[in-house]
């Protein structure tokens, strides 16, 4: 579990709980917004260890019993809502746990905590239910509402929290942690950051997930050969591609990455600007044979074939067009 100075990017956020603590300007409700894998919940657990700490300095001392409960999931004035079910959280379960159990003091500390995971998961039942407490909160109270999509959260509620978002890490920074923390190799990191636009839980997951790899394989395995595949072998790579059809945006996503080195390749012949430097003959046959109208052909029937999947289009048709494009410009 990290602390506020362990927390990787997002300086503004942890400067400005910070700042909070220091000034002794806590407000009594907050949001932190961002995609699924930014890192909400360790910000939102570092700032509210930081306040119950009995050190009180402006980073949790991870030493006190305050400190040692929570890293432990076991201090009772820290409390994690997650969902009832798995799309909502209902009224009942946010009365029960939060507007209820808030007009208990805290058992130790000055401040009781309530972290609430996918609040945009309230309907405006619930939302109207939390509201209150919002508004006139105990002294002791902070509330902190986690989610993936704020337009979801009612004018009123927003109007009375500090709202905090989210940013992508930069790429480096993710890379880094990959490697040094998570022990993934260069090639494989490189892919994973890429692929993750700067949210390290997404590009950890990445790293880790044998489908993944799987998918990966099999379109750098199809791009080695797809300019000298015939009809029938075309669509025996669709057979296979189908493995992936419930994920045909990242399959899809990694032929992209793939060909944008291509294009960066035949404008710069800088290996060093590549993703796929493992690939690097294949890269440059690619690059040489093709034309830049040929590699933007191929973009577009990409981004074609995303949208009519998304149009619910049949899959094997979808792709086989793309692949024989590809095929037919390199």
């Amino acid at each position: 579990m990290a602390g506020l100075d362990d927390i990787l990017g997002n300086e503004h956020i942890v400067e400005h709980f910070k700042k909070a603590i220091e000034n002794n300007k806590i407000s009594h409700a907050y949001i932190i917004n961002g995609e699924k894998g930014m890192g909400k919940r360790t910000v939102a657990k570092a700032f509210a260890m930081t306040l119950l700490c009995e050190e009180k300095g402006t980073v949790p001392c991870m030493k006190c019993h305050s400190c040692v409960q929570a890293l432990t999931d076991n201090n009772p004035d820290l409390i994690t809502i997650t969902p009832d079910k798995p799309t909502t959280l209902s009224i009942d379960h946010i009365r029960q746990t939060l507007v209820n159990d808030v007009e208990l003091k805290p058992y130790s500390n000055s401040h009781k905590v309530y972290i609430v995971e996918d609040a945009e998961l309230m309907n405006n039942a619930a939302q109207n239910a939390i509201l209150k407490t919002i508004e006139e909160p105990p002294e002791y109270a902070v509330i902190i509402l986690l989610t993936t999509n704020i337009s979801a959260l009612l004018q009123t509620v927003l109007s009375r929290c500090v709202k905090l978002d989210m940013q992508p890490l930069k790429k480096e920074v993710v890379k880094k942690y990959l490697m040094e923390k998570e022990k993934v190799v260069d090639y494989q990191a490189d892919i994973a950051v890429s692929f993750a636009g700067g949210n390290l839980g997404k590009a950890i997951e990445l790293s880790k997930s044998q489908d993944f790899a799987g998918m990966l394989d099999e379109v750098i395995q199809l791009l080695r050969y797809i300019k000298d595949m015939q009809a029938y072998e075309v669509v025996a790579a669709v057979k296979r591609a189908s493995d992936y059809k419930f994920r045909f945006t990242d399959y899809i996503d990694l032929m992209i990455l793939w060909f944008r080195d291509v294009l960066v390749y035949k404008a710069s012949q800088n290996v060093n600007e590549l993703i796929f430097k493992d690939e690097i003959q294949t890269i440059k046959e690619h690059a040489a044979k093709s034309s830049y109208n040929g590699i933007e052909q191929i973009l577009e029937a990409m981004d074609k074939a995303k949208l009519r999947l998304k149009a619910n289009v049949n899959f094997d048709v979808a792709i086989e067009m793309m692949f024989l494009t590809i095929r037919d410009n390199i």
